[in-house]
């Protein structure tokens, strides 16, 4: 499964110790991030993590694009709500990408736990189970 990986400058701790938590279940996936991101993750685990620009330059577009192509399976974003971002507009482009290509998507670490220990079961696998003709 593809894994994209981001986070906002105050959630990149709170992701890096999500994926250390996660490391076993993370290192049997492939997985990209945003620059920063990616960086922190893979210092801290070791994980081979495909890295992109950092998100002020365009990390989180690349990964948008990646997820218009249909090659990312699962969204971790970590945001922070409370602060106003400049990329704000764009990161909700993708969340709305994710919502037209069906990609589950977790924008905190509850949903991140839920999603994960769903993965390690096997009950991701959702792309089997879509009927095309009524869209689920």
């Amino acid at each position: 499964m593809n894994i994209a990986l981001i986070a906002h400058d105050t959630k990149k701790e709170l992701m890096v110790q999500f994926c250390i938590a996660y490391c076993g279940i993370l290192s049997r996936h492939n997985l990209c991030a945003t620059g920063t991101t990616g960086k922190l993750i893979s210092d801290a685990t070791g994980l081979n993590i495909t890295r992109y620009m950092s998100g002020a330059q365009g990390g989180g577009q690349q990964i948008s694009a990646r997820i218009s192509c249909d090659e990312i399976d699962l969204l971790l974003f970590f945001r922070d709500p409370l602060t106003p971002k400049s990329t704000e507009p764009n990161d909700i482009d993708m969340l709305r990408m994710c919502d037209m290509r069906q990609i589950p998507v977790a924008t905190n670490i509850a949903t991140a736990e839920v999603l994960i220990h769903g993965l390690e079961r096997g009950d991701l696998d959702w792309r089997n189970l879509i009927n095309p003709t009524s869209g689920f």
